[in-house]
């Protein structure tokens, strides 16, 4: 059970999603350095929970076995993605025994901070997320900018750029589940503008309920 509120908690947990090549971080940036806020990656911390001695590694390593170890004893990622790959029930097992443990770190994080700016960014809005964000932001961007942002990034060519948007969350699916939309197509003074209003409205919304 997911608990975020303690007594004489002020925190605000705002959550930022978004599809691969949509400016995530260029938000995150903004809200750390410009507005103070603590940012919690969850595929960051869903890795540290992959290291040798963390409970995630000996979850997957006793049921995807030690197959997928390299010879350091570390979980070898490629070999265990290629393992799980076009195996919807492995993957399905594999997401079901670490993704709580990710939640549970993050809420750890967020608790252990005194900044009264909590942001959590995820590519994959599931329950969890929801659950412990008091509102979620969607960052867009059009797909013709986001495989540009992806050609020059990561070198992405248009078929593998099809290929990583195919297995995201369409803009439709994004937008029914957040509460605000950041639109990120513009220059960086139109997105710094835009998070700054949002805050705005929030703390007042905030203070008239």
């Amino acid at each position: 059970m997911l608990e975020k509120e303690t007594e004489g908690d002020m925190k605000r947990i705002l959550g930022v999603t978004g599809g691969v090549g949509a400016g995530k971080s260029q938000v995150l940036d903004i809200l750390k350095n410009e507005h103070g806020a603590h940012v919690i990656l969850s595929d960051q911390v869903a890795k540290e929970l992959m290291d040798p001695g963390r409970e995630g590694y000996r979850r997957v390593v006793e049921y995807l076995g030690e197959g997928i170890l390299d010879s350091t004893g570390a979980i070898d990622r490629p070999k265990m993605a290629r393992m799980i790959f076009g195996n919807q029930e492995a993957l399905r097992e594999v997401n079901r025994l670490t993704h709580p443990l990710v939640w549970e770190e993050i809420l750890r994080r967020i608790e252990g901070s005194p900044l009264p700016l909590q942001i959590v960014e995820t590519a994959l809005p599931e329950k969890q997320f929801r659950d412990i964000c008091d509102e979620i932001w969607y960052v867009y961007t059009s797909e013709e900018n986001r495989a540009r942002r992806l050609f020059v990034s990561r070198g992405y060519d248009r078929e593998k750029t099809v290929q990583v948007m195919k297995n995201q969350l369409s803009d439709e699916e994004f937008r029914s589940i957040c509460h605000r939309v950041i639109d990120n197509n513009g220059s960086i003074e139109d997105t710094r503008e835009q998070i700054s209003r949002f805050l705005s409205e929030q703390e007042t919304e905030e203070s008239t309920q």
